[in-house]
């Protein structure tokens, strides 16, 4: 394996560690507004969607600057953001309907489930498609 591609491998890894704090941070703070709300009456669909509307719009400065630490344009990258997440929440609610309407479970535990779901998913795809690194953002292309 030559030098470059190590490298590579371990920037992923140093991704994938700052996006793990980045989303503990905003998941924890997510789950516990999401368990006081439905605990206070707030039916546990609306809640997801606000909840994770709110999350997304924390997490994107986060893991621009601190996760992928990515220079390119702010309106595409937000674009391709929102995007993601659209794909995101409806994993989410996918989650909601198998794991609440045909397993018969707590809703409590389809939002546990969909947050690691969703995180997996989300990591892949600000990864490849939100904060790509091409030659430009890397500044090779200036």
């Amino acid at each position: 394996m030559d030098a470059a591609a190590t490298a590579g491998r371990f920037g992923s890894f140093k991704q994938l560690i700052r996006y793990g704090l980045v989303g503990l941070a905003v998941n924890l703070i997510g789950y516990a507004l999401y368990l006081l709300v439905t605990f206070l009456g707030v039916p546990p669909r609306l809640a997801m969607t606000v909840l994770y509307a709110l999350g997304a719009a924390a997490g994107f400065w986060g893991n621009k600057r601190l996760t992928f630490r990515h220079r390119g344009g702010v309106a595409s990258s937000a674009a391709r953001y929102v995007l993601a997440h659209g794909v995101g929440y409806l994993i989410n609610l996918a989650v909601f309907g198998i794991v609440i309407d045909k397993l018969g479970y707590p809703h409590q535990w389809a939002q546990a489930i969909g947050v690691f779901v969703v995180a997996g998913y989300l990591f892949l795809a600000f990864k490849f498609f939100v904060f790509r690194q091409d030659a430009f953002t890397r500044g090779e292309g200036r």
